[in-house]
Formats: C-alpha cells, sequence, structure tokens
C-alpha cells in the first residue's frame, strides 16, 4: 500500500466464530449476513465463513450479491431487498435467490424465467413482507409446483428481540397466522431469526434457518441478567404483561477480527500559545510535540474519536485538535519516531462504547479507500477498492 493506513481482519477468527456457533446452535442453514461489504471487513472474508459453516449468504442489493458471487461460484446467494424486476434475467443466470415482498411485486413478475425466490411475510415491523394470509396462499398455490420458480423459503424480520415487549411474541404469532394457509412442511427454508434472536430465544420447531450477522464478527450477544430487585421487577413486568422469558447469558466464545492502524507520517514541535489544527480549537498550554497520521474523516473517523486514545508502542497517545479529511494529529513524546505504526483501536466493543455508537456503525463507517488486509494462516492478503 502506499498510504500506511488500514484495516487488519483476521479470518482464522471469523472462522472459528463461525464454527463456535454452528456447534452450539442446530440449524439446517446457517445464513451468512454480509451485506455493507461484509459489515465493513470486506467481500473477501466469505470464504473463511463457509469454512466455518455458513451454507447460504445474504445481502442488500444485487450489486452486493454480483461482488459476492465473483469471490464464490457455489454458494446459494439471497438478495434481501427486492430487486427490479428488469434485473430479475441477472440473478437467474448468477444464481441469485430473490425476496418478494409483497402481492404487487409477484403479480409484475415473469413466472417463465427460472428463479429461486423467498417470500417475506411482515410480522408487524412494517417494512417488506406480506401481511395478508390470503396472498400468500395464492403466491404458494401458484409457486409451490411451478415449472420455473423454485419456492425455496419464506421469512420474516423482527424489529425487537422482546426484552422488554411483546413484540418478538406478536411477531412470532403474526407470522404463524399469515402462514397458517400454507404447508410451510413443503417450504426448504423457514428462517426467522437473527443474531440477537438466536441465542435469547428457543428455535420454534417448524424453523431451520438462522440468519447470522453482528454475531459472526465477534459480539456473542451477552446481557448481564438482573438480580435483586430488579429481577423481581422484571419478572413481575413479564407475567404482567405476558411476555415470554429470553436467554441472557451462553457460552459462546467470540472474538473480535477487525483492527484500524495507520502510521506517524510527520512530527512537529510547537510552542505554548500555537494553535493545531481546523478552527484553532486546540492551543498548546506549553511546549509539545505532535503526531500526524494519513487518517481523516474521509476514512471513517467520525467527530468523536477527537480526544480518545491511539496506541503506539503499546503506550496510549489521545488525538488533539479536529478531525481533517484526510488527517489527524496525535498528542506524542519523545519516545514516538518518524513512521511508527499506530493501532486507531483493536477493542472494538471498548471504542463503540467510547464513541456512543454501535458496532454496526463502527463497522461500516470504515470507507472503502481504506484498504482492507486480511491475515490467513500466517499469511497476509491486501485488497484495494
Amino acid at each position: 500500500m502506499y498510504r500506511k493506513t488500514f484495516a487488519l481482519i483476521d479470518c482464522d477468527i471469523l472462522e472459528n466464530n463461525v464454527k463456535d456457533i454452528t456447534s452450539k446452535y442446530d440449524y439446517k442453514y446457517y445464513f451468512g449476513i454480509v451485506k455493507a461489504n461484509a459489515y465493513g471487513h470486506g467481500d473477501y472474508i466469505i470464504n473463511s465463513l463457509i469454512d466455518g459453516g455458513i451454507n447460504y449468504l445474504a445481502a442488500s442489493s444485487l450489486e452486493e450479491c454480483l461482488r459476492l458471487r465473483k469471490r464464490n461460484s457455489e454458494i446459494p446467494i439471497l438478495c434481501l431487498e427486492p430487486i427490479g424486476h428488469e434485473f430479475l434475467d441477472i440473478c437467474s443466470m448468477n444464481n441469485i435467490s430473490i425476496t418478494i415482498p409483497d402481492m404487487d411485486y409477484f403479480k409484475a413478475m415473469n413466472l417463465s424465467l427460472k428463479l429461486t425466490v423467498h417470500i417475506k411475510i411482515d410480522n408487524g415491523m412494517n417494512r417488506l413482507g406480506f401481511k395478508n394470509k390470503n396472498e400468500v396462499k395464492t403466491v404458494y398455490d401458484k409457486l409451490l409446483n411451478s415449472e420455473y420458480i423454485n419456492l425455496e423459503g419464506v421469512y420474516t424480520h423482527f424489529g425487537t428481540s422482546g426484552m422488554w415487549d411483546k413484540h418478538f411474541d406478536d411477531g412470532l404469532l403474526a407470522f404463524k397466522e399469515i402462514t397458517s394457509l400454507i404447508d410451510l412442511t413443503k417450504i426448504p427454508i423457514v428462517h426467522l431469526g437473527r443474531s440477537l434472536t438466536l441465542v435469547q430465544h428457543p428455535k420454534p420447531d417448524f424453523v431451520n434457518g438462522i440468519r447470522l450477522g453482528i454475531i459472526m464478527f465477534g459480539f456473542d450477544q451477552k446481557m448481564s441478567e438482573p438480580t435483586g430487585l430488579r429481577l423481581i421487577k422484571r419478572n413481575h413486568y413479564l407475567k404482567k404483561n405476558g411476555i415470554s422469558p429470553i436467554t441472557y447469558s451462553n457460552n459462546l466464545e467470540l472474538k473480535t477480527a477487525f483492527s484500524l492502524h495507520s502510521e506517524i507520517m510527520c512530527i512537529k514541535d510547537v510552542m505554548a500559545g500555537e494553535y493545531v489544527g481546523y478552527g484553532a480549537k486546540y492551543t498548546a498550554t506549553e511546549n509539545i510535540k505532535i503526531g500526524i497520521m494519513p487518517i481523516g474523516f474521509a476514512d471513517g473517523l467520525i467527530k468523536q474519536n477527537e480526544g480518545l486514545n491511539v496506541n503506539i508502542n503499546g503506550k496510549e497517545y489521545p488525538i488533539i485538535g479536529e478531525l481533517g479529511m484526510d488527517m489527524t494529529t496525535v498528542l506524542i513524546d519523545e519516545s514516538v519516531k518518524l513512521y511508527d505504526e499506530v493501532i486507531i483501536y483493536t477493542d472494538i466493543k471498548k471504542r463503540t462504547k467510547e464513541l456512543g455508537i454501535s458496532a454496526y456503525q463502527l463497522f461500516t463507517q470504515i470507507s472503502t479507500r481504506v484498504p482492507r488486509v486480511y491475515k490467513e494462516k500466517n499469511k497476509l492478503t491486501e485488497i484495494n477498492y
């Protein structure tokens, strides 16, 4: 790479994460959700996920799905968002499974095109999906024995985990009602849950697929179980509102595989009274030494990083001044030398708490101008976009 700013991803960790999940939760189909450039990790990782036990991939758009197909010619891929009818022939040619989100979409489909489809059910979240059981029955009847269309799956998505509300329970009941006129046993894949619901709720007996997202990337979804008075209040609340219990803990042993790196490309001495960076928002109160890193908000750093620490040679140093588009300033000491490596962060969970954002946001905010470097069995591979 020409600029020593990069994200390092350990593919072996990701493979082991999936192995741990698939060994402890019994499903037939494990969907790897790798939308948004595999949650910022990059499409390169998909074969490591497959080696770990993922046997179906899913992404948001046809563009994403086609990029995945270039990485693996065999794995089935589901597009979670509806694809324009004029592009369904591309799905047919590239073995991309499609989502049927509603009756209007279905009526406009060319039913003589060879396609694999999944019917989406809206259980109350009010995004995509059928809400009318008679419409579902109509689609089911027309596709079940179709010469061209392979009705492979039916699925839904829960808006909450049901930790403090009845939305999960109500959504599960809604799914059963909306699919009550069809025979789910004749549909090969029924997938309802995601990472959080996987660990917090038991698998319904009619379900054989699970969609794994953030959990593959090291977030085990463990929660602190209330104790004492909080436990009494919670149990009373659950009973009063008819909410099914959730599981707080699990025995997953997952690790994060993502870290962000840069280097010290310039060192300057700043005298007391001089300012640093845009807006003159940081003024030195004494003589200091600063290091400039080739990374900024165009790479995905956000303003909340200002004041947080980075690691250089095992020691913590604070970011000072206002973030630039391409450069960021660190307050250093005499031990830091030109071209020393800077670890912006390795502990994702700690950094998300410091920034006040979710891991989803942290992963996906790192732009594609930052090369991804992949570690596999001690071999490094660099991917540029």
